[in-house]
């Protein structure tokens, strides 16, 4: 990746951080030559603070590391972005974001306990029971979520369909997840297929 860091008389370019995840922008810092290799070096995003003219590492005294995903440059290679996954707070206030806490996207959340009940299950949690019992278990289960449903639009009672609904779909992101698929690798899928 070619930079262009003499556009900038401080010799700094603008970095956008977005979590890799929600897509969220995290925060904005500036980086130099130095901090885009110590980046890439050691998976830590890392910043030229140019209040005390030094390198830093963003999460070394707090411990809220950003974990490196991605960096790309802007077509003018004058701004990059940097994708990254953030081991807690990114702002300093305790908010997620340095721009205020973003709207909860449900689905992103749900995919998101998912994928952590099936990395540690936990014997107290429906959704690791169901990875324990195997791929054909949650199947079945999309199946008479899917069946139920059906049913239930059939009737005239909204909340019973909703339910329903919010049941199938629920088991369904069980069923991607176990088939390592996201909603959204669906979701291009579908867009492919307008073209």
């Amino acid at each position: 990746m070619n930079l262009n860091f003499e556009k900038s008389p401080d010799g700094l370019l603008p970095a956008i951080v977005q979590d890799a995840d929600s897509h969220a922008v995290l925060m904005l810092g500036y980086v130099n030559g130095e901090a885009v290799d110590l980046t890439v070096s050691t998976g830590n995003v890392t910043f030229f603070s140019r209040s005390r003219k030094a390198i830093w590492i963003k999460g070394e005294t707090s411990g809220n590391y950003l974990k490196l995903v991605s960096i790309v440059a802007d077509c003018d290679s004058d701004t990059i972005l940097i994708r990254a996954r953030p081991a807690g707070p990114t702002c300093h206030t305790g908010s997620t974001t340095c721009f205020g806490e973003p709207e909860a996207d449900t689905i992103t959340e749900l995919e998101a306990v998912i994928a952590d009940r099936r990395a540690n299950p936990s014997d107290d949690s429906y959704v690791s029971s169901l990875f324990k019992k195997g791929i054909n278990k949650i199947a079945q289960k999309v199946g008479e979520e899917a069946v139920e449903t059906v049913i239930a639009a059939k009737d005239e009672d909204l909340d019973s369909f909703k339910a329903e609904a919010a049941d199938l779909l629920f088991h369904y992101l069980i069923l991607l997840n176990a088939k390592e698929v996201s909603l959204k690798d669906i979701a291009d899928e579908l867009k492919a297929r307008r073209r």
